[in-house]
Order: structure tokens, then C-alpha cells, then sequence
């Protein structure tokens, strides 16, 4: 049983100094995570925007006025 506690003593050893704060990491803290945030409310409103204005576009061709008259008609000027 010694052999069980010394290696939970070492894992807890691990998990001890894994939690600790080291001053020479940079994190992003607070602030790096409101900008993600508000860049990720920005991508939503501006996604919601376009399938609105998408929605509006009309993709059918106007049907040709005169189909007889083969493509090298040209259309009148007057």
C-alpha cells in the first residue's frame, strides 16, 4: 500500500503545480474574452442580415419578349 499513497502523492504533486499561476504565460483574460464575444455577436447580426437581404433577391431570368426573332435581333432604339 505505501506504493498506492506515494504515487497519489504524486499526482496530487502534478495537479498542485499544474494549477498554479505562472507569472510568465500570457493569458487573455477578462478582456480577450469580451472582444471574442462581441466579434462573435457582430458575425451572428451580420449572418442574420444577409440571409434577410438574400431572402429579397429575385433569381428568375426575365422571360425573353421576343423569342422569334432569333438572337441577332437587335433590339430598336427610338
Amino acid at each position: 500500500m505505501p506504493d498506492m499513497s506515494a504515487s497519489a502523492s504524486l499526482a496530487m504533486t502534478h495537479l498542485v503545480t499544474l494549477a498554479e499561476l505562472d507569472e510568465d504565460k500570457v493569458t487573455p483574460g477578462v478582456l480577450g474574452f469580451i472582444v471574442f464575444a462581441v466579434m462573435a455577436l457582430a458575425v451572428w447580426g451580420l449572418m442574420k442580415s444577409m440571409n434577410r437581404h438574400m431572402g429579397k433577391v429575385d433569381f428568375k431570368e426575365p422571360a425573353e419578349q421576343d423569342a422569334s426573332a432569333g438572337p441577332e435581333a437587335k433590339p430598336q432604339r427610338g
